[in-house]
């Protein structure tokens, strides 16, 4: 069986992109899957890494800013229409799998117009503007939270959870470590108003760490600013800056309380581990989605939220509160585990194959 799967531009498109296609693999080894990415973006390095091969679009994303310009992204999403027609034509998939982004708005609908089933995941508790638009031609549509009707016809919604990395829930957490550990992710590129409120900690505060581990992954954009900031404090031995985490599941499992933004990854992960966490949505996506993914931990007494504009002056105070808080703290881990969706992978993996009618 063959399988066309497509979405990126950002981790949290590609994460689960890379997970649903692995256990397709491990569900069907002889399957033939192949991904449609959009050129310069993200999953044309990340998704080779994993052992896949993908085509490139031209397609972009609107220039809401500046609408003159969209003549040009009119003329690259036609052409990167025509070119996944023929990428169709010559790898004959069975089913095509659409993750959100911009790629997966012109493979899916090309896919669906010639015929072929297609099967659409969202990851956000707000849709997406790709997933909403080709809600119509889809035959099943995964989604990670309750109360997706709003969006999507619910005869075809299935309730699966997001994918999560494979590997997350095979780190232990190490019985030398006595202190309460803080982590702090910043995602792959990083999160500026959380990586400010942790600097002038250090710059200002250093002492109400004591006795905390601080794993503050700052993202590569910021990096260097940050362990300038840490270097000037003397390189304090219980903090630990770093650009990128490559052990993550050891690192969620020695965490105490986690600070991350409000991606639908992120979210999922802490669900899966049971992990307390406070949420600082970024302001920076569309429709707000990260808020509307925080919120529906919170308002189930599964995470705390700290809101971006208020960061810098509420993140760290809330934080180190917290960490005292051992009740609040046993709350909130059973509050979310309560949410977390297991296996959504291989769940997925089987609705997509049932489209192809190879369960």
């Amino acid at each position: 069986m063959r399988y066309l799967i497509s979405g990126g531009g950002t981790g949290g498109h590609i994460f689960p992109a890379i997970s649903i296609a692995n256990a397709l693999k491990e569900l069907d080894p002889e399957a033939e899957i192949l991904f449609v990415g959009a050129l310069g973006r993200m999953e044309m390095e990340r998704v080779p890494q994993a052992g896949y091969k993908i085509v490139g679009l031209p397609v972009r994303g609107f220039n809401r800013a500046q609408p003159w310009k969209n003549v040009s992204v009119l003329a690259d999403l036609v052409k990167s229409i025509r070119q996944v027609k023929k990428i169709i034509r010559d790898f004959r998939p069975d089913v095509g799998v659409g993750v959100g982004g911009y790629a997966s708005g012109a493979a899916m609908w090309a896919a669906a117009n010639m015929g072929i089933p297609i099967l659409l995941q969202e990851q956000n508790g707000f849709a997406g503007v790709t997933n909403k638009i080709l809600k119509n031609k889809a035959a099943k549509i995964c989604v990670a939270y309750p109360g997706m009707e709003r969006f999507f016809p619910a005869d075809k919604i299935i309730l699966t959870g997001n994918p999560v990395r494979q590997n997350l829930t095979e780190g232990r957490k190490s019985k030398v470590e006595s202190r309460k550990t803080l982590l702090i992710i910043g995602g792959s590129l990083g999160a500026r108003t959380i990586n400010e409120a942790v600097k002038e900690a250090i710059s200002h505060q250093l002492s109400a760490f004591n006795g905390i581990h601080v794993v503050w992954q700052t993202g590569k954009v910021y990096y260097e600013k940050c362990k300038a900031v840490w270097e000037a404090a003397g390189k304090p031995a219980n903090i630990e800056c770093l650009d990128f985490l490559s052990d993550m599941p050891e690192r969620y499992a020695q965490a105490d309380l986690v600070i991350s933004r409000a991606g639908a990854s992120s979210i999922s992960e802490i669900c899966l581990l049971g992990k307390p966490a406070i949420l600082v949505p970024s302001p920076n996506v569309a429709e707000d989605h990260q808020t509307h993914n925080a919120m529906a931990l919170v308002n189930r007494d599964a995470a705390v939220l700290v809101r971006d504009a208020e960061a810098a002056e509420k993140l760290i105070p809330t934080a180190l509160t917290l960490l005292e808080d051992k009740a609040k703290l046993e709350v909130l881990h059973t509050n979310v585990l309560k949410l977390a969706q297991a296996d959504s992978a291989t769940r997925i993996a089987k609705e997509v194959m049932a489209l192809a009618n190879r369960v």
